[in-house]
């Protein structure tokens, strides 16, 4: 008993130890890179030199491969939809020959060539269905292209490790250079084919999901 012990402290004592893991990241997220600069050329003299130019007149928004580019998260989405439906049928059949060759036809005070058939059909269906998703905040991108027409293709990640999971948030589409403010920001409704993604890693995101039973359940492979 006094091993178990002192294994279980032990044990506790390593585990408090031990390191946080930094989170994976995405790598189609990864900040890209400026290129590299061009090389030193020799002084022939003259007053401007390309390697050492200073651009006193150039806007200092973010237009260049590996800029850096804020975008303020405005995203709110509001969606509901409802169906009814509801079928009624009903059917009644009555089929008898009262008479054969001018007599009654009985048998034991019963008709036998007499029938009837009734049916009844009724269906009621009803479903409603609501969705409302808001999602604000900045996150800073990294230019990874630039079209030909100007327009700058952009994406990012962030990564936030609190406690026993991680937080993280992706983005990425096409923006325009007339979008983009003087403080090198830019609305992510203005951003085209904008890719989106909010989700967490860990122990908080695992405790917030179905198992895999009961998901089965909820699928429409459960035939009841």
């Amino acid at each position: 008993m006094k091993q178990l012990i002192i294994l279980i402290i032990g044990t506790a004592l390593l585990s408090g130890c031990a390191t946080i893991n930094p989170p994976a990241r995405d790598p189609g997220y990864a900040p890209t890179m400026p290129p590299a600069p061009v090389s030193t050329q020799d002084n022939n003299g003259a007053i401007f030199q390309p390697v050492n130019g200073l651009s006193l007149f150039e806007d200092v928004r973010a237009h260049r491969v590996g800029d850096i580019l804020t975008v303020q998260l405005m995203e709110k989405t509001n969606a509901s939809k409802k169906a009814a439906t509801s079928t009624k049928k009903d059917q009644d059949i009555n089929v008898g020959v009262s008479n054969l060759f001018g007599r009654p036809v009985t048998h034991n005070g019963y008709d036998p060539l007499s029938a009837s058939l009734k049916g009844n059909r009724e269906f009621s269906g009803d479903g409603a269905s609501s969705q409302s998703n808001t999602l604000t905040g900045n996150i800073s991108v990294t230019i990874a292209d630039v079209l030909p027409n100007g327009n700058l293709v952009v994406r990012g990640e962030k990564v936030l490790t609190i406690n026993q999971g991680d937080e993280f948030i992706r983005i990425a589409g096409i923006v325009r250079p007339v979008d983009v403010s003087p403080d090198n920001s830019v609305l992510s409704t203005k951003i085209a084919d904008a890719q989106i993604t909010y989700g967490g890693r860990g122990t908080l995101a695992e405790s917030n999901q179905k198992g895999w039973l009961a998901r089965f359940f909820d699928s429409s492979l459960w035939p009841f």
